[in-house]
């Protein structure tokens, strides 16, 4: 099982805000926070943000170089996939392949793809039907 997972960011106060609602959404809670960054707690496992030093600032992300690609995270339901959806389309948060959403995962998959303020891909995926 993951303990913790530890994200740096650009701008902590625009990952702070993106992360917070998204993470409340699924039921995470807000474990710690302190100057330089915070952390959501689900069950056993959280997440950390932490703001990149100016010095290292230089290189943006890229999820297609080495290291993370994207961040899946389980929903409950389509249903909230979809309620999710909206909510990121009323935010005006970039979904990633709407031409092919909610299926861009294959036709079996039901997921939302998005990116936080870093461009971290993050997805939504709904349990399989089955």
């Amino acid at each position: 099982m993951l303990h913790h997972l530890e994200i740096y960011v650009s701008d902590q106060k625009k990952s702070f805000e993106f992360w917070s609602w998204f993470l409340s959404e699924l039921g995470y809670e807000l474990y710690q926070k302190w100057d330089n960054g915070f952390s959501w707690k689900y069950g056993g496992t959280y997440l950390v943000f932490v703001q990149t030093e100016e010095r290292f600032l230089d290189i943006p992300y890229h999820r297609c170089r080495v290291g993370l690609n994207h961040l899946a995270f389980h929903g409950k339901s389509r249903e909230q996939v979809d309620e999710v959806t909206e909510k990121l389309k009323e935010r005006g948060i970039h979904i990633l392949y709407m031409d092919r959403h909610p299926h861009a995962g294959g036709d079996q998959y039901y997921a939302v793809f998005f990116e936080d303020p870093d461009r971290i891909k993050v997805e939504l995926v709904a349990p399989d039907k089955s």
